[in-house]
């Protein structure tokens, strides 16, 4: 019999031409069946035609079908991957434009800070609802969760459903991936070990061809000149692509941080600035001091407009087919998982003693190895301080941010918002305002604080 995959949001421009070439790509999953399912029935026609696309280009002999029927779509699933975003570009303004209005600047806002608690508000009850529904239909079957805020979405899965549920994400792969670039070395030569929170997953160990990476990152930056050379100059040449000075550049918070306490979270530094109280402020230009650009909603939906025009070009034949291993985890874990061959991978699951400094059944994001038995922890790591204080900080505030959108109680949803460094970090009052400008923004998507 065949394996099935269920793409919940399967309709993402985005997302869905890359899960496709890769589950398309997959030995063990030759002969499987696709489901796509949307609650916006515009884009299926695309991802359909795209699909047998790159069945016939990859030799899958797999099988496709569409739908806007979630319940439809979980019949016979043996792997539900998810990638939504309730109230889309819409929400994720109100996310961006009301913080600022109170003076609190996001790079990102889908993790943490206000932009992220408000979208794991509206999102927390969608995904239970998907894991409700799985209990029903397809009980045995993996939830892989690729949306944000990952570590809250996936916490509220794994505590009020039994489905086996795992956050899924590739910012840990993207830092190594540099990282081996900018020393001209292969991938697999960066190893790290990392514990912490998703979009602060934090080193706890790194080699590079079994060397001490962390020497070795030491290394670079005085090659390149030292933190000073990282600092945006007027009129200083922008450095050559993927040279070590444009490693260093790209990743100038974090640097700064491995200076001052000895290691860093290997995630983009868009994402690490969010989770501290120090990183976006007037004084840094807005995160602009460290290179961070922010990404503005019109930056967003430019993205998105490439992303549809990319799906185009492959239909008409003007933009050769993306037939290659995009990277992302859900096709090498369902690999391991269906032939028992061990993958190991920086995954999001419930700490079971991986993390002796955070509590028991939050989700933690940490190297785990996943095969035939499904996926363990494969290190024991504490967080060196102060790291242990940040992180404890922010799994203190997802716990918060969990039950009030589960029980859609405001007075717990302004808990959280006080207790997130970034949200929490001017006058009550204004935070005050800025919870309720975004309750109300919102509203349409938040039924349960109705």
């Amino acid at each position: 019999m065949s394996t099935q995959v269920t793409i919940i949001g399967g309709g993402s421009y985005q997302w869905g031409p890359e899960l496709m070439a890769d589950l398309f790509g997959t030995p063990s999953l030759a002969g499987m069946h696709l489901v796509l399912e949307d609650i916006n029935p515009a884009p299926l026609p695309k991802m359909e035609a795209l699909a047998h696309k790159l069945i016939e280009a990859l030799d899958a002999k797999a099988t496709v079908a569409v739908t806007t029927d979630q319940k439809a779509a979980l019949d016979g699933a043996d792997f539900v991957i998810v990638c939504i975003s309730t109230g889309g570009f819409r929400s994720m303004a109100v996310d961006l434009d009301v913080p600022a209005a109170h003076g609190i600047t996001q790079t990102v806002g889908d993790s943490v800070g206000p932009g992220g608690i408000n979208r794991a508000l509206r999102n927390i009850p969608v995904l239970v609802g998907i894991g409700h529904d799985m209990e029903q239909i397809c009980p045995d079957a993996w939830l892989f969760n690729i949306t944000n805020p990952m570590t809250t979405l996936t916490r509220s899965v794994c505590r009020e459903t039994r489905i086996k549920t795992v956050g899924l994400c590739h910012e840990v792969g993207n830092f190594t991936m540099d990282l081996a670039i900018a020393l001209r070395k292969p991938w697999e030569a960066v190893q790290p070990s990392v514990m912490g929170v998703n979009h602060f997953p934090v080193l706890t160990d790194l080699t590079v061809e079994g060397e001490d990476g962390f020497a070795i990152i030491r290394d670079l930056v005085e090659e390149v000149g030292g933190l000073a050379s990282l600092a945006p100059h007027p009129g200083r040449e922008e450095a050559e692509k993927f040279s070590k000075l444009d490693f260093a550049q790209r990743h100038a918070l974090k640097l700064t941080l491995f200076d001052r306490w000895g290691t860093f979270p290997a995630a983009g530094d868009r994402h690490i600035a969010e989770f501290l109280s120090f990183a976006l402020t007037p004084e840094s230009d807005w995160g602009a001091a460290y290179n961070i650009a922010l990404t503005p909603i019109e930056r967003r939906e430019e993205n998105a407009a490439q992303d549809v025009a990319n799906v185009e070009a492959w239909l008409e034949g003007s933009k050769p087919l993306q037939t290659w291993q995009s990277g992302e985890l859900p096709s090498p874990m369902i690999e391991a998982m269906l032939t028992g061959v061990p993958f190991e991978a920086p995954v999001n699951t419930p700490n079971t003693g991986q993390a002796p400094d955070l509590p028991d059944g939050v989700v933690v994001e940490s190297i785990c190895v996943i095969d035939g038995d499904g996926i363990r922890g494969r290190d024991v790591s504490r967080l060196p301080s102060p790291y242990a204080e940040i992180v404890r900080r922010h799994t203190a505030t997802q716990e918060v941010t969990v039950e009030a959108a589960l029980r859609g109680d405001r007075t717990l949803a302004a808990q959280a918002f006080a207790l997130d460094p970034l949200a929490g970090r001017g006058d009550l009052r204004q935070l005050d305002a800025m919870v309720a400008g975004l309750l109300a923004g919102t509203a349409e998507w938040l039924p349960q604080f109705a």
